[in-house]
């Protein structure tokens, strides 16, 4: 009985042909884990923003998922915990190695470690808290800048001293225990109506003392769709959608 034939197949497919090499564009490095449901609404939210109109117009990206990287708020704030930069560093190089020529990371507070990530690979890592900043600054005329954030982000200053760079100062949540607690409700996969209007009460109560209210932080980033307040909302992870969407996305003909 004859043996499989492969005439049919096209040439750089025939055993022992080497592959066409694709060509030359952008790749997506994305370290996340942290938590997964960010990292997940990060990968809707870069499709969703691409113009496409098959699957070839879509990003290339590369994803490590990790929610084993140690805890940022633990190391940052109840210093007890292990620092997680040699587990983003890892992850960072791995993306990398992979074929990754740009970064990004979808979580406000582990912006803490971005200049030991930069040290230790050759590609760029965009910067959410720098650009959601100048995005602010573009939005407002005001200087007040309500933040809906982490505890870790407000106690590092990472966004105070991006904001201030752009004579922006920070207004912090009246009740930022509270707010904690519905971060720790989303890493938990409570992501229903009761945290969406948790999230609403947090706006509308900080709104009165803002010229702009920041989403400073994934998790709540997974509830803010539909926030509506009488002062512009930024979504620091839709200006990193953003941004990523104009960094690589392949160019027209």
């Amino acid at each position: 009985m004859p043996g499989p034939t492969h005439r049919s197949l096209p040439p750089e497919l025939m055993p022992g042909q080497p592959s066409r090499p694709a060509a030359a564009q952008p790749v997506v490095g994305i370290i996340g884990g942290m938590g997964p449901e960010a990292t997940v609404e990060l990968m809707r939210r870069i499709v969703a923003q691409t113009p496409a109109a098959d699957d070839q117009d879509h990003l290339h990206v590369i994803v490590e998922s990790n929610p084993k990287i140690p805890s940022r708020i633990a190391h940052l704030i109840d210093r007890s915990g292990p620092d997680p930069t040699p587990e983003l560093v890892r992850i960072a190089r791995n993306l990398e190695a992979a074929g990754a020529t740009l970064l990004a990371m979808p979580c406000n507070t582990a912006h803490g470690y971005a200049a030991a990530i930069r040290a230790a690979v050759g590609i760029p890592l965009l910067d959410m808290v720098q650009l959601t900043a100048a995005r602010a600054r573009a939005a407002t005329s005001g200087p007040r800048v309500g933040l809906l954030a982490s505890t870790a982000v407000h106690h590092t200053g990472l966004y105070a001293a991006a904001l201030a760079a752009h004579a922006l100062r920070v207004v912090g949540p009246p009740r930022q225990d509270a707010l904690m607690t519905l971060i720790r409700a989303v890493k938990r996969g409570q992501t229903g109506v009761r945290e969406r209007e948790a999230l609403a009460e947090f706006a509308r109560t900080l709104a009165p003392d803002a010229d702009i209210l920041l989403i400073a932080c994934t998790e709540l980033s997974v509830l803010a769709d539909g926030l509506s307040v009488a002062v512009p909302v930024i979504d620091a992870l839709d200006v990193l959608t953003a941004a990523i969407v104009a960094a690589a996305r392949p160019a027209g003909p």
